[in-house]
């Protein structure tokens, strides 16, 4: 299994990315928390990957810590959960966010996730409870880099949204809702989260 790349960041575009790994191109796809802490494109950057084997595809996951990772392969034991939907998730919710909503079996604010049905975020509790000591060491937040301005900052967004599985017309709404003029991608990928996720701002 692929546990670790380290290489220059060829391209960037939620959620999706590219690393160069001595001459060969990695793609992967990374939930929103580890593209808040991604360097620009041209930089050297290290992540930690989770590689998903199926039938009809091979899929590679990178996150910024080993800390994201290890949650996410918690997340995957969830029956009902699978890799869109755990992105989603730790695209939606910091980690004290996450173990909050465990702590407090909030199912409200889990549902607002798309892909988690009332079942689903029930059962994600009642089996993540069990793992919380685990997910508490993950509380440390990480330093997030700037990131270098898109030609189409408002477009790239309402793509990444689309991708992590939110309708099309609520995508565009609610980006174009938080959108400033000075603001990256990723910026107001982060603003339109929070606002779907009910968090404040």
């Amino acid at each position: 299994m692929i546990a670790l790349l380290r290489g220059k960041l060829l391209e960037k575009r939620p959620p999706n990315l590219i690393v160069d790994v001595m001459g060969v191109g990695y793609e992967l796809e990374a939930p929103m928390t580890t593209f808040y802490d991604l360097p620009a494109p041209g930089a050297d950057v290290v992540l930690h990957t989770h590689l998903v084997v199926r039938e009809d595809a091979q899929r590679l996951y990178g996150f910024s810590l080993p800390q994201q990772r290890d949650l996410f392969r918690s997340l995957l034991r969830v029956n009902g959960v699978g890799p869109r939907v755990a992105l989603a998730i730790l695209s939606g919710l910091s980690n004290d966010e996450f173990i909050a909503c465990m702590t407090d079996q909030d199912v409200d604010r889990l549902t607002r996730v798309p892909g988690i049905g009332r079942k689903t975020a029930q059962r994600l509790i009642v089996e993540m409870r069990d793992r919380l000591a685990e997910a508490e060491t993950n509380l440390a937040a990480p330093r997030h880099a700037e990131s270098a301005p898109r030609t189409d900052p408002v477009g790239d967004a309402v793509s990444a949204l689309i991708a992590l599985g939110y309708k099309p017309v609520e995508a565009s709404r609610v980006v174009r809702s938080v959108a400033g003029e000075d603001l990256t991608s990723e910026q107001i990928i982060r603003h339109a989260l929070r606002s779907l996720s009910g968090a404040v701002s």
